[in-house]
């Protein structure tokens, strides 16, 4: 029988992939998108983005949008966090659980209107996600769920310049947008042109200022609002970053990354993300009943920590993780040298017991045991402005 009885799927593109490649980007799969994982080299990328600015295409993220009189009602079935809080122009960090009080996704839910809601969900998981949500609240009344992630380009700028290169290309006071909070504006570009209605949201996943700005997904114009970006950023040192110093990014500011810090094997108490489930906002959400009965039964048997090797070695992504006698204890999530911090990292899950500050734990790498200590997470925090 041909072994080509089931080929996979071709890579899917972002409307930015020719783009990437003429600036001699390092394509790779990423959840089945080809992105770019490096231009000029990752650590370069990773300090430009602490330093002053960086460029990301996150345009393989996913956008959920729920309208109509019962779309608050089926946010709050679906997610652990209060979206009633919300005012318009506000976003929250939430998730999507499995009835075992597990991981579906992590999500961002932007508050459009009281009838109107934006979910962004992780690009790994976009078929998925979407189906789920069909699943659980497409027989709710007053709902209308549309898909909507390939009608947009998503730019993330990154970094302490962010909204000194943005400024440059829209009259919008970017000043009055607090923190995860959102609004519309006009992009103006070099030829006179400009974009109208763009959603614009301090948001981000490196742990910096930045924004994330969503235009029409055609070729030419993401190429146009991409190129403008970088000329308007360049006396600050702006570079086009991949999928690599994103990641090490979001290390160094501990975010959780789905398939590595949460998935459906772990709850959210285990992950520390027990502050964003809101167990007593009135409403009953996918995974509420699992979180309760965990809370009742002491809380969770394993921790997500911080760890910093405190011997030479670097803890990578699956290591297993050992007491300092030599029993196994648990694995690493995600783990490389810190750029910015120039200390080798990694987060990884341990029993509660040691789980606490400056506990000293070893990794397995090569064959040897090298010492690590539990340290306090993030391991990076932005200068307060």
């Amino acid at each position: 029988m041909s072994s080509n009885a089931n080929p996979a799927p071709p890579l899917r593109k972002t409307a930015l992939n020719a783009t990437h490649r003429a600036l001699g980007a390092k394509m790779v799969d990423f959840g089945g998108w080809e992105m770019p994982v490096e231009y000029c080299g990752l650590i370069a990328e990773h300090m430009a983005v602490r330093t002053g600015a960086g460029l990301f295409d996150v345009s393989h993220m996913g956008d959920i949008q729920l309208r109509g009189p019962g779309s608050l009602a089926a946010v709050q079935k679906l997610c652990m966090n209060d979206a009633s809080k919300l005012a318009v122009g506000q976003a929250q960090y939430s998730a999507m659980l499995t009835p075992d009080g597990t991981f579906v996704d992590d999500v961002v839910v932007h508050k459009l209107s009281d009838n109107d809601y934006l979910i962004v969900i992780n690009a790994g998981t976009r078929e998925k996600d979407v189906a789920w949500v069909r699943k659980q609240i497409g027989s709710m009344p007053g709902i209308h769920i549309s898909d909507y992630s390939d009608y947009y380009t998503q730019l993330a700028i990154q970094g302490p310049k962010a909204a000194a290169t943005l400024a440059k290309l829209t009259d919008t006071d970017l000043s009055a947008i607090k923190n995860y909070w959102f609004t519309y504006g006009r992009l103006v570009l070099k030829d006179g042109g400009g974009l109208h209605n763009v959603m614009i949201a301090r948001t981000g996943y490196t742990g910096e200022d930045g924004f994330e700005i969503y235009i029409p997904s055609d070729e030419p114009t993401s190429a146009r609002v991409w190129g403008e970006i970088l000329h308007a950023g360049a006396e600050f040192g702006i570079l086009p970053c991949g999928l690599g110093a994103r990641n090490t990014l979001r290390l160094e500011s501990a975010m959780a990354l789905y398939g590595h810090e949460i998935s459906d094997t772990i709850n959210v108490f285990e992950a520390n993300l027990g502050r964003y489930a809101r167990l007593d906002k009135g409403s009953d959400f996918v995974g509420r009943d699992a979180l309760v009965a965990i809370e009742a039964a002491g809380g969770p048997k394993r921790r997500l920590v911080g760890l910093e090797m405190i011997e030479r070695g670097i803890g990578r992504d699956g290591y297993p993780v050992f007491t300092v006698a030599g029993e196994r204890i648990g694995q690493i999530t995600s783990g490389s040298p810190a750029p910015f911090l120039k200390k080798n990292i990694a987060l990884a899950y341990v029993p509660v017991q040691f789980a606490t500050l400056d506990e000293v734990v070893a990794v397995e790498i090569r064959g040897q045991l090298v010492k690590a200590k539990v340290v306090a997470t993030p391991f990076y925090k932005r200068p307060k402005q």
